[in-house]
């Protein structure tokens, strides 16, 4: 037992001591003054912004555009209190931050993309880039131009060497996933006809489906996100033509139409989804399922067929990725959310992993054509790979 724990507390340190090595060096911000011109700005008015790692070698003509998350703002008053964040300004913003997983610059830790020229767009609008109301909020002076600093953000890369590409990818994690969904054909058509596009998605599946009190909670909030922001006319044709506009911000409704290829990275027990989606505050208002939500591993019995249940429906919301060759997916049994910027689970010792894959082998396999990847894991908790998480209880759960 004692050989066992020491055993255990030495490959801890290990990787403890390989992810310090691993920190990617810090990247500088650019801010983009020019788009306030275009009114392509934050919700308090100020410019875009993203940070560039400049490819080389062989990696000099190809591109990943990384979309940063961080969620939505449904009303005024949430936007306000965004506003006052780097969610909501580029003036609350780091001027560096550091890239790993998917961005990172090394070889050995991001083999697939590590010599491509890496962005990490900076998200400031709450919309997923999906906004675009012209009149500025009289009352707040909030601004609604999601998709004005999308277009803004591209055309600026476009003319600074992008437009030349050979290969491009757009990315993005939770909130920024959901932007490579509904931004995915979009992006390809604003790239050259001989770039090879494709998009990756990194828990932005979110899935239209009731809470614990079998209330539409989501969808009531994602109606009010496009209504908010002025969504409708960003969003998809392919899908708005026959839905209402807010059903059309869930992936599920979307992506039968996408043509552009695209990846997606999720886990089925996705907790950002579990803990705001399945179980949000108000349909727990004793806190019932508190620690349950901090850690999967506290939760009882009947909560976890209440989860397991979750997963049944969030495969069938994304069954039909699995009817296109050119779709890929590595749907894990993990309890986690974004998985791609992590160094730990995009490619390390302890990674998780499918098939004996890891979500970077997976990935850089799909885009270069190498082997198809479309693999959902088991049922929790089978897969030993998988590290639960414990969630800070001082923080706010939504």
């Amino acid at each position: 037992m004692g050989d066992a724990r020491l055993a255990q507390w030495l490959n801890l340190l290990v990787c403890s001591v390989i992810l310090l090595k691993a920190t990617g060096v810090p990247v500088r911000i650019t801010i983009l003054k020019t788009a306030v011109a275009k009114g392509a700005v934050c919700l308090d008015g100020s410019p875009p912004a993203y940070h560039w790692d400049k490819g080389f070698g062989s990696g000099v003509n190809n591109w990943l555009v990384h979309i940063e998350g961080g969620g939505w703002c449904n009303n005024v008053t949430n936007c306000l209190g965004r506003k006052k964040t780097h969610l909501g300004s580029s003036k609350k913003m780091l001027k560096e931050i550091p890239f790993s997983g998917i961005l990172s610059n090394r070889q050995s830790l991001n083999p697939g993309f590590y010599n491509w020229n890496r962005i990490k767009v900076r998200y400031c609008d709450g919309s997923s880039f999906t906004g675009d109301v012209k009149a500025v909020h009289p009352a707040t002076g909030l601004y609604f131009r999601g998709a004005r600093v999308f277009r803004a953000i591209i055309a600026d890369l476009l003319a600074k060497g992008m437009g030349k590409a050979e290969n491009a990818v757009l990315s993005g994690c939770s909130a920024g996933g959901l932007t490579s969904i509904l931004h995915c054909d979009n992006f390809r058509a604003l790239l050259p006809s001989g770039t090879i596009v494709k998009c990756v998605s990194d828990a932005g599946y979110f899935i239209n489906v009731k809470d614990i009190s079998g209330a539409q909670h989501i969808q009531h909030y994602f109606a009010d996100v496009v209504t908010t922001h002025g969504s409708a006319k960003n969003l998809p044709p392919s899908c708005t033509s026959k839905l209402r506009p807010d059903l059309c911000f869930f992936p599920q409704y979307v992506v039968p139409q996408i043509r552009t290829p695209i990846f997606y990275v999720n886990a089925a027990y996705d907790s950002w989804q579990i803990r705001n989606i399945l179980v949000p505050g108000v349909a727990d208002p004793h806190g019932t399922w508190r620690n349950c939500k901090l850690n999967i591993k506290n939760c009882s019995p009947t909560q976890l067929k209440t989860i397991q249940s979750f997963r049944l429906q969030f495969l069938t919301a994304i069954g039909g990725v699995s009817n296109s060759a050119v779709k890929g997916m590595f749907i894990d049994s993990c309890y986690l959310h974004c998985q791609t910027e992590m160094q730990e689970t995009w490619l390390m010792p302890n990674s998780p992993l499918l098939n004996k894959m890891t979500i970077a082998g997976a990935v850089r396999d799909w885009f270069y054509d190498r082997t198809p990847f479309q693999k959902i894991d088991c049922p929790y908790s089978c897969n030993p790979t998988c590290h639960a998480p414990m969630f800070d209880p001082n923080v706010h759960l939504e």
